[in-house]
């Protein structure tokens, strides 16, 4: 049995299969959808999708979005309205209020929706520079 490399389109890893276990396009194409789209989580409110293939972000226009950055900080954060977000680079911890420690850890390659009224407070660990949309 011959194994060969097939690269995972959503997660970036290679993974090896062998000839005959190898999925045909129309599945492949399918199960990688079907995994994207299950990368997508929901904790404390916050819905992050990590990775999202080029594809979505530019369904979404996401690169003609303003941009937004700081610098290493912590600071509380109110949402007047519901936030789209693709951090290009950075890690931050949302404590998102009510929830006491727990938190959502969000960083590079991640596509992030905050609601509209939620009040957090951000600890940016490493600077952000990210896209954002507000709806």
């Amino acid at each position: 049995m011959v194994a060969t490399p097939v690269q995972l389109r959503t997660t970036g890893r290679l993974s090896f299969c062998a000839a005959s276990q190898r999925p045909r396009a129309g599945r492949r194409f399918a199960a990688v959808r079907a995994s994207a789209e299950a990368m997508a989580t929901e904790k404390l409110g916050i819905r992050v999708e990590r990775n999202p293939p080029e594809s979505r972000l530019s369904e979404l226009g996401v690169r003609q979005w303003p941009k937004w950055g700081c610098e290493k900080s912590k600071f509380p954060w109110t949402y007047s309205a519901k936030e789209t977000c693709y951090l290009l680079q950075g890690k931050v911890k949302v404590y998102p209020e009510g929830h006491g420690e727990e938190f959502v850890e969000i960083a590079a390659g991640d596509l992030v929706v905050f609601p509209k009224g939620m009040s957090c407070t951000w600890d940016v660990a490493e600077a952000v520079d990210k896209h954002y949309n507000f709806e």
